[in-house]
């Protein structure tokens, strides 16, 4: 039997900015409902996160989510099973209040919806879905490892030492030992795709903030035989970042007589941030911008700036390296003469730049 494995969907990203909406969209109607029905999968999993927002969704969001997500499963005739996620729930101490159980449950017979860690049977094979983890069912929790024998477990889980987002680890959580029993753990929560052999983060979908840039996306199939695990790329991203150095670079063939808007073709629809490193021949660079800005572009941000910068507190390295905010926080901290845990305030930096690019499209 072969499963289908999502993750991270976060339906209202971006303060429910229609175009990440379409986007998303675009994935589900062009890539993945496509390829459940052409290879006649009919049960799916999602690891938790459906959701983006904890307190509320719109209207606009909510009828989307049910027509273009929902809904072809049931056409499709696809088993939906669906883990509660952080993003999920009301609350932080506790699943009993969640969007998926108010939008969803109860009112579609092939979705069914876990606030609370339970073992499930998929022809033979055991699974533990484990949801959430928080105050009120930690006990439970961990009652449903100690007692389950089912080897494999899927959940949202936080655990200590894995990668979030591209090269930035967790450095708090559950310890991965907790779940030691298990052959295989296969979990949401973390945006970027890792294992250690035993655990795999699984990754969202698709692209949802710069910090995914570069970092292919998709979801998965899960064969209950063979117990592997198959990426299903997703092509579509919304991300592009082109580095301009007119030392290294010759770029007359695209701003010439003979260059054409087909040269920035890939660039259509995306939201671009041009990072210049060097332009030597102000003309040239003038006309690439002039292109790039006719290509349809849905946003062009030109990073080349320092000036605001103190060039006391921050190195050469950092300015050669600033191809975005994260990356200049983290060493920003790195160089600061402070005795306070560095892992923490970067930690503390990553929550805060996230939520403050939600205010920002």
């Amino acid at each position: 039997m072969k499963i289908a494995l999502i993750t991270d969907t976060h339906f209202g990203a971006r303060n429910d900015n229609a175009y990440f909406n379409d986007y998303f969209y675009k994935f589900y109607e062009g890539v993945f409902f496509p390829y459940l029905n052409q290879h006649n999968i009919k049960t799916c999993i999602h690891l938790g996160d459906v959701m983006d927002r904890r307190k509320f969704v719109s209207y606009k969001i909510a009828k989307d989510f049910r027509e273009r997500f929902i809904l072809p499963f049931s056409q499709l005739k696809i088993n939906l099973h669906m883990l509660v996620g952080n993003h999920d729930t009301f609350y932080k101490n506790t699943n009993d209040v969640n969007s998926l159980q108010e939008l969803v449950d109860g009112k579609f017979p092939n979705i069914r919806v876990y606030p609370e860690a339970q073992e499930v049977e998929f022809d033979g094979c055991k699974i533990l879905f484990m949801p959430w983890i928080n105050n009120q069912n930690y006990i439970h929790s961990m009652g449903m490892i100690d007692e389950t024998t089912a080897q494999i477990c899927m959940g949202h889980l936080e655990l200590n030492g894995f990668e979030m987002q591209k090269g930035m680890f967790m450095d708090h959580g559950w310890d991965k030992e907790e779940f030691k029993k298990f052959d295989t753990v296969m979990s949401g929560h973390y945006h970027h795709k890792s294992d250690d052999g035993q655990v795999y983060y699984l990754g969202t979908p698709y692209e949802l903030y710069w910090n995914d840039w570069d970092d292919p996306k998709g979801f998965h199939i899960f064969d209950t035989e063979t117990r592997e695990l198959e990426r299903i790329v997703n092509p579509y991203n919304i991300f592009s970042k082109i580095y301009y150095d007119d030392t290294v670079n010759d770029y007359s063939h695209m701003v010439g007589p003979s260059g054409t808007a087909h040269d920035f073709q890939k660039y259509k629809d995306k939201y671009v941030k041009l990072v210049v490193v060097n332009k030597k021949d102000l003309f040239q660079f003038d006309q690439f911008v002039d292109k790039l800005l006719t290509a349809d572009c849905h946003d062009v941000k030109i990073v080349e700036d320092f000036s605001e910068m103190d060039a006391s507190n921050v190195s050469d390295d950092i300015v050669e390296n600033s191809e975005d905010t994260m990356t200049l926080l983290e060493k920003y901290i790195d160089e600061l003469p402070v005795d306070l845990s560095k892992d923490r305030l970067k930690n503390t930096m990553r929550t805060l730049y996230t939520e403050a690019q939600d205010l920002e499209i």
